[in-house]
């Protein structure tokens, strides 16, 4: 074989490893941020700002502060076209003195064919009213993940603040992985939210941003409302589009809330093209004032 031939071959092949060693990076770093409970999922994932599930620890840890409640969760989500899906359970104490407490714990399954892997993502966070309008928020997570081909035993941080311009409306920005740990499944990205939170009406909107995964900022939008009917049934649409599959999702759910307040919140997620997820959520929920 002539030297430019031989060349050619492998110049290609090594043009083609690392696409192919990119594109399961990107497709492995949005795995653990798609986590919500099935109020937040039926919102399009649109929670950040609203502070209003026990999986605030899991968006803007902040927003653990905005209302004086206690709260326990155990939610389950099962995609039956990709076979993925998680269960989790969630506490967040913010009525037993100034400083709200969280902690969280997700078994998840992720991957598909050989490279399905299963992981432990614990998490343990804090918030901090600064006077009546300014809110920090501090969570840690450890992620333990053991596959054939995939493998971390990881500690991070996240961190939020949060602005209560008024009774109903909130600003919050967060940063998330903010330490590295070298490990793909927790990538460093940022988000910007907003919320009005009305006694019926509930409207939410997330932006997150990741600048580091690959070489051009990576953008994914979350838009979401609520409303409340008769006081017991809440009602529920959201729309996303993924940056990183490039795809869309709508999304519905309802629920039952009990005057006690528990209830129980549903919601179905159905991608628009890329891997034609259907994702199908539960959430069982205790509230005490």
């Amino acid at each position: 074989m002539p030297l430019r031939a031989i060349a050619a071959a492998v110049s290609l092949l090594l043009s083609v490893v690392p696409l192919s060693a990119r594109a399961a990076t990107t497709e492995r770093a949005d795995e653990l941020r798609n986590i919500a409970s099935a109020r937040s999922l039926g919102m399009g994932s649109a929670f950040r700002a609203t502070g209003l599930g026990a999986d605030a620890i899991l968006g803007n840890p902040a927003a653990m502060a905005l209302y004086p409640i206690y709260r326990i969760e155990g939610t389950g989500a099962y995609d039956p076209r990709n076979k993925e899906g998680y269960l989790g359970v969630s506490l967040a104490d913010s009525s037993s003195g100034r400083l709200a407490l969280g902690v969280d714990y997700h078994w998840l399954s992720l991957g598909r064919g050989g490279g399905r892997t299963s992981a432990n993502l614990s998490t343990l966070g804090a918030a901090l009213p600064l006077g009546q309008t300014l809110l920090i928020g501090l969570s840690g997570h450890y992620l333990r993940l053991n596959g054939q081909s995939r493998f971390a035993n990881s500690i991070t941080l996240d961190a939020g603040l949060l602005m209560r311009l008024s009774e109903q409306l909130s600003l919050g920005i967060s940063g998330h992985n903010l330490i590295d740990t070298e490990n793909v499944e927790l990538t460093r990205y940022f988000s910007a939210h907003a919320a009005y939170v009305g006694p019926a009406v509930v409207v939410a909107f997330d932006m997150r941003g990741d600048f580091e995964t690959r070489d051009s900022t990576v953008l994914t939008y979350s838009a979401g409302a609520e409303y409340i009917l008769d006081q017991t049934i809440p009602l529920r649409v959201g729309y996303t589009y993924d940056g990183f599959q490039e795809v869309s999702r709508v999304t519905v759910g309802a629920g039952f809330l009990s005057p006690g307040g528990g209830g129980l919140d549903l919601a179905y997620q159905h991608d628009l093209g890329g891997l034609n997820g259907r994702m199908l959520a539960l959430t069982l929920r205790l509230a005490v004032n």
